[in-house]
């Protein structure tokens, strides 16, 4: 069901609380009126019939016949308002009593006509009239009553369903909208996790069956979208590897090159001038060939080590421990070049699972980067600090040498580049960065000319890879 609909079904299911609610309310309200009604009727036939025994003591007291036809007048006054309010008395107090009040009122009349039509007074008859009055009075208050009590009966009773009905609807709202946001909530957090996953490079899918609401198409199409992506990055990676082969093979084909040329020379020298040449010379020009072929070794060592890169021991390991080494490693070179050195090293970082020579390999290339760019005099910073974000360690390390210009930013992680003309092969950073890339992690650099220059080092911590449990090395 779409999100829309739920919604829709919400509203419709509030709606039609609040109806029957208000319907019942409605209901009971209709009778607290109709009762309302037969109290105020009722208090007029009180009052009336009130009259009536005050009429019927002034009789007997006084034997004033007077009094007699002022009860039948307010007898008749009765009879006349019964009739009248007919249907709300039976409304209120149902068709049996009204016919016990009217039999009563009628043997009352009977027994007053009787008193008046006689000659003497008759004391049974008297007595009976004081007896009838007496009980239609008593009857009439105690329906009053009685329809008294019944009128607050019905107020409490509906003002308990109504609180009761109010909270029903509050918790069914608070459970529905709960239902409905937490079902929301739970894709929301899918396609979040899926899209932060993309950013990563990891162009995964959700793989379980979406909702049929709006959520479920958004998972759809993010999902169609990761197979896209997948799908170019693979079309780019491919056009980046076919380049870099070009780029390598110029590369090597420039590197081996100069010294076959130096060897073809002095070869070609060395037979030409062999008959005039002394014992010595003869070695100075083999030793020449040897420099070149031991060039030659070097170039094809090291691409052997970036294209068959040797395994990895990976292991526990700590971020500060690793930088203190290295920097022991480079201290004669700082020594020799009188640069200072400045660390700025985070306390309580998170373990990093690598391979610890190679890491050390890629920061003693840096070091070494940084400290010829400064030549003599200078301050290499080196820095660690925790990304929470994004559960990573991150290692700066910077100088404040001549800088890199920005045509070249973009090339010196190629192979063969370089900005230190003879005195370098351009593998150093290539190999760099392929160690940093193949334990998760990610390396770039910010210059400016004249100021310097920053390596950046993202390595995932133990927890992010899920590595490093209790127990492993």
């Amino acid at each position: 069901m779409k999100i829309e609909h739920k919604i829709y079904l919400s509203n419709a299911v509030h709606i039609l609380l609040i109806v029957l609610i208000g319907m019942f309310a409605l209901q009971n309200l209709n009778e607290i009126l109709t009762k309302f009604r037969f109290t105020v009727i009722a208090e007029g036939l009180n009052a009336n019939f009130l009259e009536m025994r005050l009429a019927e003591k002034n009789y007997f007291l006084y034997g004033d016949n007077e009094a007699l036809s002022n009860i039948k007048i307010r007898i008749d006054q009765t009879r006349e308002t019964l009739l009248q309010v007919r249907p709300d008395i039976i409304r209120a107090v149902g068709a049996q009593k009204y016919t016990t009040l009217q039999d009563q009122l009628y043997a009352y009349a009977q027994l007053v006509d009787s008193s008046s039509k006689a000659s003497h007074r008759d004391g049974a008859v008297q007595q009976k009239l004081r007896e009838a009055g007496q009980s239609l009075k008593t009857f009439s208050e105690n329906i009053t009553a009685l329809e008294s009590d019944r009128i607050g009966a019905i107020i409490v009773r509906s003002k308990n369903i109504l609180l009761y009905s109010f909270w029903a609807v509050v918790l069914f709202a608070f459970l529905f909208s709960n239902l409905i946001v937490r079902n929301i909530g739970q894709s929301l957090r899918k396609v979040v996790d899926l899209t932060r996953t993309i950013s990563t490079g990891n162009y995964r899918k959700i793989e379980e069956n979406p909702s049929n609401d709006e959520i479920g198409a958004v998972i759809n199409a993010i999902n169609a979208m990761a197979e896209e992506l997948h799908k170019r990055e693979k079309e780019i990676v491919q056009s980046k590897r076919l380049a870099s082969i070009g780029v390598l093979v110029a590369g090597v084909a420039h590197e081996l090159n100069n010294p076959l040329n130096n060897i073809s020379m002095l070869a070609q020298t060395y037979a030409e001038v062999y008959d005039r040449l002394s014992k010595e010379d003869r070695i100075t020009f083999m030793e020449r060939v040897d420099e070149e072929v031991e060039r030659l070794r070097v170039i094809i060592h090291n691409l052997l080590d970036y294209a068959k890169p040797k395994e990895q021991h990976l292991a526990k390991a700590t971020t500060n421990q690793v930088i203190q080494k290295i920097l022991a490693l480079v201290q004669n070179m700082l020594d020799v070049s009188n640069i200072r050195i400045k660390l700025i090293l985070a306390d309580d970082l998170p373990d990093i699972y690598i391979d610890e020579h190679q890491i050390q390999q890629v920061l003693v290339n840096m070091a070494t980067n940084a400290i010829q760019a400064m030549g003599k005099g200078g301050e290499l910073r080196i820095a660690s600090r925790y990304l929470p974000d994004h559960d990573e360690i991150e290692i700066e390390i910077g100088d404040n040498g001549k800088g890199i210009a920005p045509e070249f930013l973009d090339h010196i992680f190629d192979p063969f580049f370089t900005t230190k003309e003879e005195s370098g092969t351009g593998l150093g950073l290539w190999v760099s960065y392929g160690i940093i890339k193949n334990h998760q992690g990610n390396i770039r650099v910010a210059s400016q000319v004249g100021v310097g220059t920053t390596f950046i080092i993202t390595l995932p911590s133990c927890k992010k890879l899920k590595r490093c449990t209790d127990g492993e090395a």
